[in-house]
């Protein structure tokens, strides 16, 4: 962000979009450190930083002005997550918790990524975070044995 923000600086325009983690808002259980971090950037980071990128690349009449805004992904059907979520067991531990009972694709990241990052679609959101996790909650929602 620091290398980004000189560039915004010298351009007079950008936006990020930074990705943190359910993490960040239900915490998770073995991982203080990881749900601190990405807690730390999904509020404290994006919050402070779209009033700094706000005065480097400043709204004009053609330009809606500088933007920093965060996605919190739950879980996702990545390389990383495969062998889990081969899993039924652990796929309906993971849903319980989810109002739509299904694991996000890389695409529907993506999507709200892209979203953010558009001046057109959300040029008048900034320091947002964006929950994409099936409407999880941290309580279950469902019999994890169904």
């Amino acid at each position: 962000m620091r290398e980004f923000l000189r560039v915004v600086a010298r351009q007079k325009q950008g936006n990020a979009v930074l990705i943190a983690s359910t993490a960040a808002v239900f915490g998770e259980a073995g991982h203080a450190d990881y749900a601190a971090a990405k807690s730390a950037m999904a509020f404290g980071l994006t919050r402070s930083l779209k009033n700094e990128i706000a005065q480097l690349a400043p709204t004009s009449g053609d330009y809606c002005g500088g933007r920093v805004n965060c996605v919190c992904p739950g879980w996702t059907i990545v390389p990383r997550t495969t062998a889990k979520l081969r899993d039924r067991k652990a796929v309906r531990r993971v849903t319980a918790t989810m109002a739509l009972k299904k694991v996000a694709r890389p695409e529907d990241i993506a999507r709200a990524a892209v979203f953010f990052a558009s001046d057109l679609l959300a040029g008048h959101i900034t320091g947002e975070t964006l929950v994409i996790a099936g409407g999880m909650e941290g309580r279950l929602l469902w019999p994890t044995e169904a």
